[in-house]
């Protein structure tokens, strides 16, 4: 890919198609008592549709980029925005969970083709002195899409008469709508010249040793707990006890849709500090154990004998979302320079994918399990930390002290 001429921004267009899709993953947290309601969904249940999304991505990563390396970048995304937009305008007239499950699953399919191809995109395409910063948005694009998705639905479905039905034909169309801006703005890139035989050895090549692993465990070990913190806050703080003429699930799909994009934000400071030269282990475990010890103070207390309850649980989730965000883009701008000679950036990123969405789809499907265990939200710190801690070791282990920790792989 070329990064002369007009397409030296062609970069952004892939972040915003990276937001776009991610919208479609946190459209529904707002949106979730109206389905449940509508159509009549049990919590765990609800938690299974939170994360079948993912589900895509959790089984299909490594398929995904197998799709990138035989038909080309800018296909791929093409591609996954068509699945994405018309599995949205499908999930519109869902009369069952089995109906919308399975259109979210397809939803899920098109997201996952756009996450395993973007980032590769977004270091080739951005110039080679703002490459960190770069990834740093790149690094922000969920938590701009739960700004945007969260926040917009929020207000949607309070303070009108639109139906999550409407909302989603909304998001279907926009993503529909978008795809001849990447076909207008990003670079073609000729199919690789290689058959399906020469990209299994790629990817094999790609992923044979221990790194993409551990990296993989460390993004899964964030993903886990802070896309099941993020889906479920509108649920959990729905009932508090908030003295306001303004609709509750108002303030807090609004707050949560802050919570979000204060992750965005931090995502690109992250990139910025990356670019100053921190060490990516200083950030990591920084982001994770502060992960820990504020998912403890968002579940364990009892806000609610605690005067101004909620707004201290929102603050602790702020910076749960804000400093958790030195992970993604850590560990992104780390797994795009880690193929060995011989192998894919994009395979790569496709087992990494596969293993944060794994997390991705289990992590709600816990966090309901465990609140409807023991009555309450009360002793869901316990899946956090234990996710923390097992980033933390990760690494430990795997990631070397210094700026540059590996800088020996081969660069794509």
């Amino acid at each position: 890919m070329s990064t002369t001429g007009s397409t030296t921004r062609a970069w952004t267009v892939v972040v915003a198609t990276g937001i776009l899709a991610a919208m479609h993953v946190w459209k529904l947290p707002s949106a979730l008592e109206f389905i449940r309601a509508d159509l009549g969904i049990s919590l765990v249940a609800a938690g299974t549709l939170v994360g079948v999304v993912q589900m895509a991505g959790a089984l299909g990563g490594l398929v995904a980029s197998v799709v990138a390396e035989r038909i080309g970048s800018r296909n791929t995304l093409v591609l996954g925005m068509l699945l994405a937009g018309v599995a949205s305008v499908a999930g519109g007239f869902a009369l069952n969970t089995g109906w919308l499950m399975t259109t979210r699953a397809i939803e899920g399919v098109g997201f996952i083709l756009i996450t395993v191809t973007a980032p590769a995109m977004v270091r080739a395409l951005a110039p080679q002195d703002k490459v960190n910063a770069a990834m740093g948005w790149w690094g922000a694009f969920q938590g701009i899409a739960l700004f945007l998705g969260v926040g917009i639905s929020a207000i949607l479905l309070n303070a009108t008469d639109i139906s999550w039905n409407i909302w989603w034909f909304i998001m279907g169309v926009a993503t529909l709508g978008f795809t001849p801006v990447i076909l207008a703005k990003v670079p073609a890139d000729p199919p690789a010249a290689l058959n399906l035989q020469r990209i299994g050895k790629v990817i094999v090549t790609s992923i044979k040793t221990p790194l993409p692993w551990a990296l993989g465990l460390i993004f899964a070990s964030y993903t886990l707990q802070w896309g099941a913190v993020l889906s479920f806050l509108p649920t959990i703080f729905s009932a508090a006890d908030i003295s306001t003429g303004v609709d509750v699930a108002i303030i807090v799909g609004v707050a949560t849709a802050v919570v979000g994009g204060l992750n965005g934000i931090a995502n690109v400071v992250t990139g910025v500090l990356l670019q100053r030269g921190h060490a990516p282990r200083t950030l990591i475990i920084t982001g994770l154990t502060m992960m820990a010890i504020m998912s403890v103070l968002v579940f364990a207390p009892d806000w609610s004998r605690v005067p101004g309850n909620v707004a201290w649980a929102l603050l602790a989730a702020a910076i749960f979302s804000f400093v958790g965000a030195l992970v993604p883009t850590t560990v992104t701008r780390q797994a795009v320079d880690i193929a060995p000679p011989g192998g894919s950036a994009s395979a790569v990123v496709g087992l990494i994918t596969q293993m944060f969405n794994l997390a991705n789809f289990v992590g709600p499907v816990i966090l309901s399990a465990i609140a409807a265990a023991a009555g309450n939200w009360q002793m869901s710190w316990t899946m956090t930390v234990t996710a923390s801690t097992i980033g933390i070791i990760m690494a430990l282990v795997f990631v070397p002290r210094g700026a540059d920790p590996f800088k020996t792989y081969g660069k794509v």
